[in-house]
């Protein structure tokens, strides 16, 4: 049974070696829709925006891995699926037969929707050829405006601020990663920004963008402030890229929906990564659709165990990073607005945790610079935790303990 993956990013890419690693013999094709290898995303807007790493260490495999384990790399994008005939259409006409069709096809950026937002000098960043464009903008850009507080916005500030750009970070939202972490992790990453030089203008909505010539000067927000502008970066959130899977028939719900086991309606297609909506145990059996490179790279593992005869259903731990300057932030577990936070550590100290915890359940960890709570809150979340909210707040309490009962 042939297999063909729609998207070669890093759920893709997971699929098809974990597929290999499981000795699954038979075809396997990636069709991306961005030239070359496929690559991570991540270090794009940090160590690849910085000029730490280049290109070719953003490459999940070299070469010959793909020619080695077989896995067939296409390159183009796919414009109709025939689900009865069990083929794919590639722009220009090729054709691929397929025995199961997976869907990872990511997301896209979600677009400003305001005038202005096509003028020279506004960009998103999603792909290696959104950061090249912005490298090459960056030298000439002394006053930088980041239209959108979440975690692109906020690491390319910090990165931007230490390059020596002025920096103002404009968010909709009352706080900065305000649909990620609680207030008092978004307070404290508030206050480093602005500590380190970045003005953050909170809860103000961008009205259009000015131009002159073609290109942005200004961007202008709903309560009439003009904030000038060489460069502005747009990160505002993504939407799943699912024309093609409605176009077929399949079911779609805020992404391609999938049941427990990563499959649609169609015994012979399922959807994994960013695309994917599914219902998630740690979300008390809610359809959610996340956004990281654990639920890719899982994902991936999952829907090759059982097209490998040892299928389960999907109940990873949900984890998530983000780095900031000299700020690691780590998460794990799923929490919703109003869950109550414990704070373990003084935010003084730069190094803390806060405890997430829905009518005393332990639900997620928040960990700024404390990666040891951080990977026992990943195997607390595994099970069943019993952590306490009057344990997590004792610091004299060791959650170690909580491992060996």
């Amino acid at each position: 049974m042939s297999v063909v993956v729609i998207g070669s990013g890093q759920a893709g890419f997971q699929l098809a070696a974990s597929l290999r690693e499981a000795g699954y013999e038979e075809p396997i094709t990636l069709v991306g829709d961005e030239p070359g290898l496929p690559y991570q995303r991540p270090p794009l807007s940090k160590a690849y925006l910085k000029g730490e790493v280049g290109a070719d260490h953003l490459e999940l495999r070299p070469a010959a891995f793909f020619a080695d384990h077989r896995i067939g790399l296409a390159h183009g994008r796919i414009v109709a699926v025939d689900r009865v005939a069990r083929r794919v259409t590639l722009e220009g006409d090729g054709t691929l037969p397929y025995g199961h069709l997976v869907f990872a096809t990511g997301a896209r950026n979600r677009v400003l929707p305001v005038p202005g937002a096509e003028l020279d000098g506004v960009f998103y960043l999603r792909g290696l050829a959104d950061a090249d464009a912005v490298k090459a903008a960056l030298p000439a850009a002394g006053r930088v405006v980041v239209v959108g507080a979440g975690f692109i916005g906020l690491e390319f500030a910090a990165v931007v601020r230490k390059l020596g750009h002025e920096v103002t970070v404009i968010e909709a939202a009352p706080r900065v990663l305000g649909r990620a972490v609680g207030a008092a992790m978004s307070e404290f990453f508030a206050a480093e920004h602005r500590a380190m030089g970045t003005t953050l203008t909170l809860g103000a909505g961008v009205a259009r963008l000015v131009g002159e010539g073609g290109r942005v000067v200004a961007v202008e927000t709903a309560e009439g402030e003009r904030i000038a502008a060489d460069l502005v970066m747009v990160g505002i959130g993504v939407v799943p890229n699912v024309e093609l899977a409605a176009a077929s028939g399949l079911e779609v719900d805020n992404g391609i929906a999938v049941d427990a086991h990563l499959l649609t309606e169609d015994d012979a297609v399922s959807a994994i990564g960013d695309v994917a909506s599914y219902p998630s145990h740690h979300a008390d059996n809610v359809r959610v659709r996340l956004e990281s490179v654990q639920n890719a790279a899982d994902h991936g593992r999952c829907v090759a165990a059982r097209l490998t005869g040892k299928p389960h259903a999907y109940e990873a731990v949900p984890w998530f990073w983000s780095d900031q300057a000299d700020l690691k932030l780590q998460m794990v577990g799923l929490a919703r607005p109003g869950d109550e936070e414990v704070v373990r550590g003084d935010p003084a100290t730069r190094r803390f945790s806060v405890f997430r915890f829905r009518e005393g359940r332990l639900v997620a960890i928040e960990s700024l610079n404390r990666p040891a709570d951080h990977m026992l809150g990943r195997r607390l979340l595994a099970g069943i935790p019993t952590l306490t909210p009057e344990q997590a707040g004792d610091e004299g309490f060791e959650l170690k303990r909580l491992l060996a009962r």
